[in-house]
């Protein structure tokens, strides 16, 4: 791990500890500089980098949630010899959420989605965006309701259809608006 890694770790630890970025003269001694030159020159870095961002002369965390490192691969058919690789680590933050100003979480309800591996008490991941391809999970108004289908289109007409048998597909009477798609569902067993 390169010294620049090292203090990135070092910020990354403060801030889940203290729920708070370090000031200037605190990184002196937690990312063991010399100066505030040194700090300054490692917090433009770190801008560049988009670990931080800087708005009315103020820094906030853009990225420094923690890693978690990449053990290897688990067959989910017949069991195989499994490989270890400890030198890879992903951050769960930036994997699903790769637009944050866009993005935003929701809890569902229902079943309508089971069929697509979305249960209810389930939390998805959804970015507002403009391009939207039939196939795609999205958050859409229909009528004047809210729901979350896959978007679909049959003879140049959009509609939304569940991911359950049991609903049936779903035309617009009056109109059908997509605000977002679903890039990420999370679920936790316990």
């Amino acid at each position: 791990m390169s010294m620049f890694e090292e203090r990135i770790e070092k910020l990354r630890t403060f801030y889940q500890s203290e729920q708070r970025l370090p000031s200037y003269q605190e990184m002196i001694s937690v990312l063991g500089y010399r100066s505030k030159g040194g700090v300054s020159r490692f917090v433009e870095h770190m801008i560049e980098q988009k670990v931080l961002g800087r708005k009315d002369g103020k820094l906030y965390p853009i990225n420094l949630k923690p890693e978690l490192k990449i053990l290897g691969t688990i067959s989910a058919g017949f069991p195989s010899l499994g490989e270890e690789i400890f030198h890879q680590s992903i951050n769960l933050d930036e994997w699903v959420v790769r637009e944050p100003n866009a993005s935003y979480i929701l809890e569902v309800e229902g079943d309508s989605m089971i069929d697509a591996g979305i249960h209810p008490r389930d939390y998805v991941i959804v970015e507002m965006t403009k391009d939207f391809k039939t196939g795609m999970i999205v958050i859409a108004e229909l009528d004047g309701e809210w729901t979350m289908k896959y978007l679909r289109t049959k003879q140049g007409r959009q509609y939304l259809q569940a991911a359950n048998d049991e609903y049936p597909d779903m035309y617009p009477k009056q109109q059908l608006v997509l605000h977002a798609k679903v890039v990420g569902v999370v679920r936790r067993y316990e």
